[in-house]
Formats: structure tokens, sequence, C-alpha cells
């Protein structure tokens, strides 16, 4: 959606309301079942308006920001009074206490404050408000809580509060063997409700993000399952990238009626991160026993075999590329042991294992790991390999593939033969058929951005297409 001429109207200020954007001169309600509305986007409106950020999609407090963070619910603090001063003022950290980031994070409608340091998200400037809050930690917004006059006049540059909230308790996965897997259910006003999809908008990169807020691991599948009966859910009309911390930054929520719920299963003590699709990344252990905190892995105490057990349990292809400080070490790793893969074992704590030799491993040196396709995709019924109908595998199942809209985007077709190492797509055809078939879907706004195919695939679902998609690939198949 194009944000240009927008204004909120029918609240209580002109930071609360009804959105209406300008139309050819008149001013119109906007219908968010025409595009993904969520709080993202409402972010983009509340900005537009230089009106701080978005609380939620039906409730908008005006007095604070928090700006240049990596979500919703972090950066430098900004707070604009609602008296005379309407410009936005950083606040010193001498005036700023846990208590005060408490109501900040609670007005945000974020997690407790996980770190509280000047700085942290940049000051071009020094702090200008005049104000020392007195929060006493349980006020609903800022504003509410008391404040003086600070002691000092000025407050030196690199001093303004940065702000890190952790992400709201307001998901889970319930009734698998593990916090980890399980049904999705989100909660609302107290209540924990299961969601559903709608408009065919979840697949994997989506699952990842629920498995990243809940601190679980790398995403290993999704899917939907048939509660045979009708309950309260949360429609979901939007899918989630790489880039949200939060289920709740990316989705689009509504609440409906349905029998299906979306199950998710994460891989709980292992993960890649920082990588450029969920087959790739620095590997993090977190151990099932005392250690409950992420750890790297000295690239030493790691060889192939191991690096076989990692791909294999994240649902990956073979590694390719296994290089320390591939994608990036903060510090030195600190798993202490010396992983013993046989490479059989279907997760990587099941391998043996013995205490390193080293007492310390250098900065630089954490396992990057590189894992290929899985072998799920494939072109039948041509002369060769290189061309046919294309179909991909997924839950153990091959269906032949459609694309979101409908149509058969020539990236997609091209993405297919560089999969299948055959070259670049020569041509594509569409072919209606009478008899309908059961297909997957893919996103081909997904496939532009490069990430995998197996990560573009819409959840499954009995969805009957009576298009007969063809593609020939320009190369010659390879022995």
């Amino acid at each position: 959606m194009e944000l240009h001429n927008v204004q909120l109207v029918g609240g209580s200020s002109r930071c609360a309301g009804e959105l209406e954007m300008k139309q050819q001169g008149e001013w119109r309600p906007v219908d968010d079942r025409m595009f993904d509305w969520n709080l993202k986007t409402a972010y983009e409106v509340c900005r537009k308006l230089d009106c701080g950020s978005a609380v939620s999609t039906g409730r908008r407090r005006e007095s604070i920001r928090l700006v240049n963070g990596k979500s919703l619910c972090s950066g430098r603090l900004e707070v604009k009074s609602n008296q005379s001063n309407q410009s936005w003022s950083s606040v010193c950290e001498d005036d700023f206490d846990l208590q005060d980031a408490e109501v900040v994070c609670r007005e945000l409608g974020c997690g407790a404050p996980s770190v509280l340091q000047g700085a942290l998200y940049g000051d071009v400037e020094a702090p200008v408000w005049t104000k020392e809050f007195q929060c006493g930690g349980h006020e609903s917004a800022l504003l509410d809580c008391d404040s003086s006059d600070s002691d000092r006049n000025t407050c030196s540059p690199g001093k303004a509060v940065g702000l890190t909230c952790s992400e709201p308790d307001d998901v889970r996965l319930v009734g698998g063997a593990s916090r980890c897997v399980g049904t999705l259910e989100m909660k609302h006003k107290g209540e924990w409700i299961p969601v559903y999809y709608s408009f065919f908008k979840w697949d994997l990169m989506s699952a990842a993000v629920v498995c990243k807020q809940l601190d679980c691991g790398s995403v290993l599948s999704t899917g939907s399952r048939d509660d045979s009966y009708q309950r309260h859910a949360w429609m979901i009309r939007s899918s989630c990238g790489q880039s949200e911390s939060s289920i709740r930054e990316c989705v689009s929520i509504r609440p409906g009626m349905a029998s299906e719920s979306l199950e998710v299963t994460c891989s709980d003590s292992v993960r890649l991160v920082n990588g450029n699709s969920l087959c790739s990344g620095r590997l993090e252990v977190k151990s099932n026993q005392s250690n409950q905190s992420w750890s790297s892995v000295c690239e030493d105490d790691f060889d192939l075999q191991d690096a076989e057990v990692v791909c294999r349990e994240l649902g990956c292809g073979a590694p390719s590329v296994l290089q320390g400080a591939l994608y990036g070490d903060v510090e030195a790793p600190v798993w202490t042991k010396e992983f013993q893969c046989g490479g059989h074992e279907s997760a990587l704590l099941d391998c043996d294992s013995s205490g390193s030799d080293r007492n310390t491993c250098s900065p630089g040196k954490a396992a990057g790991l590189t894992c290929s396709e899985p072998d799920d995709v494939r072109l039948l019924g041509g002369s060769s390999r290189c061309d046919g109908t294309p179909e991909m595998k997924q839950h153990g199942e091959w269906r032949p593939v459609t694309d979101e809209v409908f149509e058969w985007d020539q990236k997609v077709a091209a993405a297919v033969c560089n999969r299948l190492d055959c070259g670049s797509a020569v041509s594509t055809n569409i072919n209606t058929s009478s008899s309908g078939k059961s297909v997957w879907r893919i996103q081909s706004s997904c496939v532009e951005s490069h990430l995998m195919l197996r990560e573009c695939l819409e959840l499954p679902s009995v969805f009957v297409s009576s298009d007969s998609l063809e593609v020939i690939c320009s190369g010659n198949p390879k022995q």
C-alpha cells in the first residue's frame, strides 16, 4: 500500500481513529481486505502522521516512540508532550530508570525491558527533554507517570535512552511433545485463541518467525490440522519474511470461525542464524540440560559428518559449504563439547560428544554452514529431467506447482531450472485440461527475493487446478 495522503478521523486526537486516504480529491475509508494490514503497516501510518509508534491497529497513543531500532519493540526513546511542546525529544538516560522502561514497553504492547543503555540506537544531538520521569512501574502510559524538572541544565551527547523490550508473551505452541511443537495460539485480551490461515498466506518463513519469537531454534515444518468442529480463531491473511522478530509485526489477523488450525514444529536445540535462507547460517546449539542459552560451535570441533546431521535435522539437503565465521560471530564460541557424529543420526544432540581439548576458541572460528536445497523439485513427463511439469514434494507427497495468482511467473520457472542445474528457462506453457489436479501453490514474489523454493510454498491445503504447467530448460541434464 502506498502511503501518501492519509488521515485518522473520529478519534480523540489526530493520531487516533479510522484510517482514510485521499483518492481523486475525496477522502475515503481504507478497506483492509484489499491489502495485507498489520502492525508494521500501522507503524508506517503513524510515522507518516508524525504520531509516534503504533501500539495496535485499534488503539494509538501519541506521546512516545522508539526510533532506529531493529523491531517495533526497540530503539531510541523519543517523547512528545501533549502540552505546548509538540516536537519529539530524546530523553537523558540519567532521568530514566527500569520502572520507567517497564511503562514504555507496556504502552507499546511489548514485553518486559531486556536492555536499557544510553546511545544504544544512536543520538544525533544531546537529549532535550527537561523532566525526570518518576514512574511506579504500574502506569499504562509514560506521560501518566509523575515527573519533575531535571536537576541538570544539559545532557551530554551519547546519553540518550536506548531501550530494547522483549517480545510480548502473546504466542505459544500447545499440544505437542514440547513447548516448541504444536498448535499455534495467540493471546487476545487475556484469552488464548488458535490461529488458522486464510487466502493461503502462510508458509515456512512465517512459521520461522514463530520459532524465533519462542526462542525455539529453526523451523522444521508447518501444516494445518482439521479440528472437525467450528470454533473461534484468529484468521491470518499475510506472510512474514526473515526480518521480523515477532509474528504480530507481519501478519494481518482478524477474528473468525474455523475448523482448521496451524501446526508448527521447531528444532528446539539447533538453529542457523544470520544466513540467507533457512538452510544457511552460523550454527548455534542449546543443550536440553542445564544450559538453556544458545552457543556457537568452534569449527575445529565440527566436521562434515556433523554438518550432514544438522542439514538433515533441519529438513535441508546435503552440506555444500562448511567454513568458520562465514556468517559472522560477535564473540568467541562457547560450546565446550566436540561432536562425534557418524553422519546417520537424526539430530545433532543424538550424536556422541566429548569434552573439547581446548579451553577457548578464538573469535572468527564459529562454525558457519550452508546446506543445499532438499531433493524436493522435479520436472515430470518430458523428454528429459530438464523439461516437463514442475512438481514439488512436501510432507512426503509430490504435487504439481502453480503460483499464487493462477499464472506461471517466468522467475519461478527460472528458479526451477536453476534448482535442477538445468540452465535457464527457455519456455513456459500453461495448458488447460478438463480434469483438475491437487496442486501446491507458490508465492512468486517470494521467489524473487532469492529464497529457496521450499520456503515459498504456501501452506498445504486442498486446492485443485485445471492448469497443467510445462517448463523447458536450456541445459542438458548432467549425469
